[in-house]
């Protein structure tokens, strides 16, 4: 009889060790596939934004190499950071002789792809870009404009991509990118973003593939001076 219950006992105590081990699979926070793709979209969204965002130079290149290269300022900032479309950022590029007029201004749109990717789209600017010159130090100017006001560059979007290394390239994708600028049909670019720095080679062809403007041995190299 003793050794009867002792089985019984044993049983029980096996069959309460089986239920807390399925109460604690039961209660263990579980993240589905959708969840964790979700978060890695808002993780891609985050970082990228994070590696655009500051004040760049390419003062460096231009001094070890001034026939191929100009001394370029580079500056990217977040603006409206309460839209629920965003992240969107204001771009402003000046040769470092004369930041206080702009070459080229645009606002990027960062959208999350489902492949964890980031596409950046481009914009234009309404009216007088010069108007915003600057506006990169302050961004209230954009409180007198709506993200419906600009006019979307098609064919221009650069998607990004996470390498193993932990920077993000990619480029345009095929020849859609209208310019006129030099003869040039249509424009491409290649990007590559990391932490200290920006690569980046915007170059223009002719309509017979030709290169007609853009630098031609490789990247400018942007190195991060702020945040």
């Amino acid at each position: 009889m003793k050794q009867h219950q002792s089985v019984i006992r044993a049983g029980l105590a096996g069959l309460g060790l089986s239920l807390a081990m399925l109460a604690g699979c039961a209660s263990a926070p579980t993240s589905s596939p959708s969840a964790q793709a979700g978060a890695e979209k808002v993780s891609a969204l985050r970082e990228v934004q994070a590696m655009l965002t500051g004040s760049f130079s390419s003062q460096a290149q231009a001094a070890a190499d001034p026939e191929n290269y100009f001394d370029i300022r580079l500056h990217m900032t977040p603006i409206w950071p309460q839209a629920s479309d965003g992240p969107w950022l204001y771009v402003e590029q000046a040769t470092a002789a004369r930041p206080e007029r702009p070459y080229r201004q645009r606002v990027y749109r960062l959208v999350a792809l489902p492949d964890g990717g980031v596409r950046s789209e481009v914009y234009t600017l309404p009216g007088d870009a010069l108007s915003f010159a600057g506006a990169w130090k302050d961004v209230a100017k954009f409180n007198t404009i709506k993200p419906d006001q600009l006019t979307l560059r098609d064919g221009c979007a650069v998607v990004l991509r996470r390498a193993p290394d932990g920077s993000y390239t990619g480029g345009t994708e095929g020849t859609g990118c209208a310019s006129d600028l030099r003869g040039a049909a249509y424009a491409t670019s290649v990007v590559v973003a990391r932490p200290d720095r920006l690569e980046t080679w915007d170059r223009g062809y002719d309509t017979q593939n030709k290169q007609v403007w853009g630098a031609e041995k490789g990247p400018y190299v942007f190195v991060r001076q702020t945040n």
